[in-house]
């Protein structure tokens, strides 16, 4: 049986890590990315929704029995989506998303090469993934 020292393992790790940085995924984020933050409109707008995440953050601590908890919770949510809107911000999320399932995939194909029964950390704070399948600075 072939085995493979743990420096191999890293440097094959470093490989893929520049692999996944030469993707389009990548070069799309970064591009995305650059142009959210030099412009002023979607600066504008992220810094007006944290605000608001703030108010949220603020109720979703006491939960539902906050009495602000739903309003704030429907103010944020609606203005993500007014955010989404945007063609810059609406741009990089589109970005960033695509990214994180490329980077999902992999650490899903990584774990799995392993044992099925390993857990695979997502990001995925809206919880658009199903499970076993397929994310403003």
């Amino acid at each position: 049986m072939n085995t493979i020292n743990m420096a191999d393992l890293l440097l094959e790790a470093y490989d893929l890590a520049d692999a996944i940085n030469e993707s389009e995924e990548v070069r799309r984020y970064l591009a995305a990315k650059r142009r959210v933050q030099e412009d002023a409109q979607a600066q504008r707008l992220i810094r007006e929704f944290q605000r608001k995440k703030e108010l949220f953050d603020d109720a979703q601590r006491f939960g539902h029995f906050h009495p602000d908890y739903h309003k704030a919770k429907e103010e944020a949510e609606a203005f993500l989506r007014r955010m989404r809107e945007n063609p810059v911000i609406g741009e990089y999320m589109e970005a960033e998303e695509q990214l994180d399932e490329l980077l999902g995939e992999v650490s899903r194909i990584i774990a799995r090469s392993v044992s099925d029964t390993i857990k695979v950390p997502v990001n995925d704070p809206r919880g658009l993934r199903k499970a076993n399948k397929r994310r403003c600075g």
